[in-house]
C-alpha cells in the first residue's frame, strides 16, 4: 500500500455497519476503503446468529426497500423464519430468522469483494489524520496511511473493549480478536465525551451433548416470508428448541454473586436492560424463579448451539454448574463460555441527523459507537452513513427520513436529540406513529427512495407499484360493494364468513367487524380474488385499522406543518420568557431548525411548542 493512497470514504469496520455504509457508498459510485483487523470476521455474528425481530425486523425490512443487503443475506444465510407477534396487526409483527453464521459472513464479504470502486484492506487504525478542515484519513499501526474526504468510524466493541469472565480480565473488542487501543483517546482528544457501555454473551453448547427427548420443540412458520424483494422463497432448515431454568440455578447464581464481575465492581460499563444477563435477571426479578432458555443451532452443519436467554459473565465453573442444572443439559459440553465486552462509545447529541460529527468535520459514526446494541439498528445506521457520506462529497442534500416516514428516522432522531444511558435497542413502541409503519408497508414508503439513489431497480419498483395500486383499488371496491340482509347474500355471507348478516353493510364493513375471522374472509372475497396472502392480509388490516391510520396521518400533517416552520438562527431561547430552563437548555444543546424538530426533544411540551412558535412569528415578522 503506497502512503498516499486516497479514496472518497475510509470505513474503519466491517461489522453489520461498516457493511451496509460501504457497500451503499459503493454502488453509488463512491471510491470505498473499508480497513478490518480481519477480512474473515466481516459481518461476523458476535452474539445471536439472528436477523429481526420486534421492532428490529421494521429495520430489517426498511433496509431492504432502501436496497441495502441485511435482509437479503439472511434470506440467503437462513436456517428457520418466524414472524413474531404474527397472531396481532401488522404494527408489531416482528419478522426474524435463525442464520447460519458463518455462510451469513461469507455472502457479505463476497459482496464486498465484488463492489467496483471498493477496496478490503486489512490492518488496524491506530490514529485519524486531520488537518484545519477535520479528519482527512486513517493511521495504520504498520506506519501506512489511507486518506479519504469522509471517515466513516464503525467500531462496534473494539473500542477500548475489555472481556470479562469471571475474575479473569482481559483486552478484546470480541472472542479471540484484539481490541482498539489508541482511537479512544484520540477521539476523546477530539473533543468527543466517551461513555463506557457493555454488552455480553452466552455459552455454546456441542449440539451432539444435548438430550432433545427433555426439551421443547420450535417450529418456525408454516409459509416461511423472506425479507427481501429480490428473494422468491426462503425454506425451514432446522428446529429450535425451548427449556426453562429450574429453581436451583436461581440459588447457584445467588451463592456466587460475589465472584461476577457485574457485581464485584469490575464491570462500570452500563448494559442493555432489555437483554440482561442470567444473573441480572436473578437479581433484578427474585420472584421469578424460573427462565426460559431457546437453545439455536449456530449453523446448517455447526455443532454449535447458541443458548439464548443465558448471557453470562459468571466464572466457568459456575457456568457449568448453572448449564447442567437446566433440564435437557445436564451432560452439555462447553465450546464457549458466556463473557461480558466492555467498551468505549461517543455519548448521544454529538452527530447531526447525517450521523456525521458536528464538532469534528470529515468525521462519521455508525452502530455501537453511538450507543446502539444488535446488528439491525449497527445495519441501518451504517446505510444512513454510508449514503450521506456519499452527498456530502457532493455537496447534495443528506438523506434524512423522520419519525413519520420510517424506523429508520425514530432510530435516527432518538440517537441525536435523546440521552440515553444504556445499549439503544429498537422497539416498536419507540414509533408513536408505529401504525403507519408496519413492515408490509416498508416498500411502499421506501422503495422510491430506493430508486432516487440508485440502489434499487426501477423495473422491480414498478412491479412492486403495481401491487400498491392493485391493493388500493381493491380497498375501494369493498367500501362500495353494498350487502343487503336478503336471504341469498345472507346465506353467501355466512359460508364465506360464518357470520350471519342482520342489516345493510359493505364488504369492507364487514372485514372490519372483530367475530369475522380475517384470513378465511379475504380468501374468499370475491373483491381479492387473485391477489397473494399478504396482499390480500394487508388489504384486510387495512381496513380494520382504518380509524387509527387516519388520525395518525391527520397527526403526521400537523408535524408537517410545523416542520415548515424554520427557527431563525439568530433567536436565542435563553431570552424567551415563560420557557423552563430544561426545555432552555435543550434548545440550545441542539439547535433545532424546525419546530417540528423542537417538538422532538425530551422535556419539550405542548404550551413550550407554543410559547416557541409564537416567538419565532413575531421574529418572522420583524421589519
Amino acid at each position: 500500500m503506497r502512503v498516499d493512497t486516497q479514496f472518497d470514504l475510509v470505513v474503519v469496520g466491517a461489522g453489520h455497519a461498516g457493511c451496509e455504509a460501504a457497500a451503499a457508498a459503493a454502488r453509488m459510485a463512491a471510491t470505498v476503503a473499508v480497513v478490518t483487523m480481519d477480512r474473515h470476521t466481516i459481518a461476523q455474528m458476535p452474539c445471536n446468529p439472528a436477523i429481526g425481530g420486534i421492532g428490529k425486523g421494521h429495520l430489517v425490512a426498511e433496509l431492504d426497500a432502501l436496497g441495502g443487503l441485511q435482509g437479503w443475506a439472511a434470506d440467503r444465510a437462513g436456517l428457520q423464519f418466524k414472524v413474531l407477534n404474527g397472531s396481532r396487526g401488522p404494527a408489531v409483527w416482528g419478522p426474524r430468522a435463525q442464520c447460519d453464521k458463518v455462510r451469513y459472513s461469507e455472502i457479505m464479504g463476497r459482496v464486498l469483494a465484488g463492489l467496483a470502486g471498493l477496496t478490503i484492506i486489512e490492518g488496524e487504525v491506530v490514529g485519524l489524520l486531520s488537518d484545519d478542515r477535520g479528519v482527512t484519513g486513517v493511521r495504520l499501526g504498520d506506519g501506512n496511511r489511507i486518506s479519504g474526504t469522509t471517515t466513516i468510524l464503525t467500531t462496534g466493541t473494539f473500542l477500548g473493549g475489555v472481556l470479562h469472565s469471571g475474575e479473569e480480565r482481559r483486552p478484546g473488542g470480541r472472542f479471540g480478536e484484539r481490541p482498539s487501543i489508541g482511537l479512544g483517546a484520540e477521539l476523546a482528544g477530539l473533543g468527543l465525551e466517551l461513555r463506557r457501555f457493555k454488552t455480553g454473551t452466552p455459552p455454546r453448547l456441542a449440539r451432539s451433548s444435548l438430550d432433545f427427548d427433555r426439551l421443547g420443540v420450535q417450529e418456525g412458520d408454516a409459509a416461511p416470508r423472506p425479507f427481501s424483494w429480490r428473494t422468491r422463497e426462503v425454506q425451514n432448515r432446522v428446529v429450535c428448541w425451548v427449556t426453562r431454568t429450574p429453581e436451583r440455578v436461581q440459588t447457584i447464581i445467588e451463592d456466587n454473586l460475589d465472584r461476577s464481575p457485574l457485581f464485584s465492581g469490575a464491570i462500570s460499563g452500563v448494559g442493555p436492560r432489555y437483554c440482561p444477563s442470567i444473573e441480572d435477571k436473578v437479581v433484578r426479578f427474585p420472584h421469578h424463579r424460573e427462565h426460559t432458555i431457546f437453545l439455536e443451532p449456530e449453523g446448517l452443519t455447526s455443532d454449535s448451539i447458541y443458548v439464548n436467554g443465558l448471557s453470562t459473565s459468571l466464572p466457568h465453573d459456575v457456568q457449568e454448574a448453572v448449564v447442567r442444572a437446566i433440564p435437557g443439559l445436564e451432560r452439555a459440553e462447553f465450546l464457549r463460555y458466556g463473557y461480558a465486552v466492555e467498551y468505549d462509545m461517543v455519548a448521544p447529541g454529538q452527530v447531526g441527523r447525517d450521523l456525521a460529527c458536528r464538532a469534528v468535520p470529515g468525521l462519521v459514526l455508525a452502530g455501537q459507537v453511538l450507543g446502539t446494541s444488535g446488528y439491525e439498528e449497527a445495519a441501518a445506521l451504517g446505510f444512513v452513513a454510508g449514503v450521506n457520506a456519499v452527498f456530502s462529497v457532493h455537496g447534495e442534500r443528506p438523506f434524512v427520513p423522520t419519525r413519520q416516514e420510517a424506523y429508520f428516522g425514530v432510530l435516527v432522531d432518538d440517537l441525536v436529540t435523546r440521552d440515553h444511558v444504556e445499549p439503544y435497542r429498537m422497539f416498536t413502541s419507540r414509533a408513536e406513529h408505529r401504525l403507519l409503519l408496519g413492515v408490509d408497508s416498508a416498500r411502499e414508503r421506501l422503495m422510491a427512495t430506493g430508486v432516487e439513489l440508485g440502489l434499487v431497480r426501477t423495473a422491480v419498483f414498478h412491479v412492486e407499484q403495481a401491487r400498491w395500486t392493485a391493493r388500493s383499488r381493491a380497498r375501494e371496491a369493498l367500501e362500495e360493494a353494498r350487502l343487503n340482509p336478503d336471504p341469498a347474500t345472507r346465506a353467501e355471507v355466512r359460508q364465506m364468513t360464518g357470520v350471519e348478516l342482520t342489516a345493510p353493510t359493505t364488504w369492507a364493513g364487514l372485514l372490519r367487524r372483530q367475530d369475522v375471522d380475517p384470513d378465511r374472509a379475504a380468501a374468499a372475497v370475491p373483491a381479492l380474488a387473485g391477489m397473494s396472502d399478504d396482499d390480500r392480509r394487508t388489504v384486510v388490516h387495512s381496513l380494520r385499522y382504518h380509524g387509527y391510520l387516519a388520525r395518525h396521518q391527520r397527526e403526521i400533517e400537523r408535524v408537517q406543518r410545523l416542520r415548515e416552520v424554520e427557527i431563525p438562527k439568530g433567536l436565542e431561547p435563553a431570552l424567551i420568557p415563560g420557557l423552563s430552563r430544561e426545555v432552555v437548555e435543550q434548545l440550545e444543546r441542539h439547535r433545532p431548525a424546525t419546530l417540528a424538530d423542537a417538538e422532538g426533544l425530551p422535556g419539550m411540551t405542548p404550551a413550550a411548542i407554543a410559547i416557541l412558535a409564537g416567538r419565532v412569528a413575531r421574529w418572522n415578522k420583524r421589519p
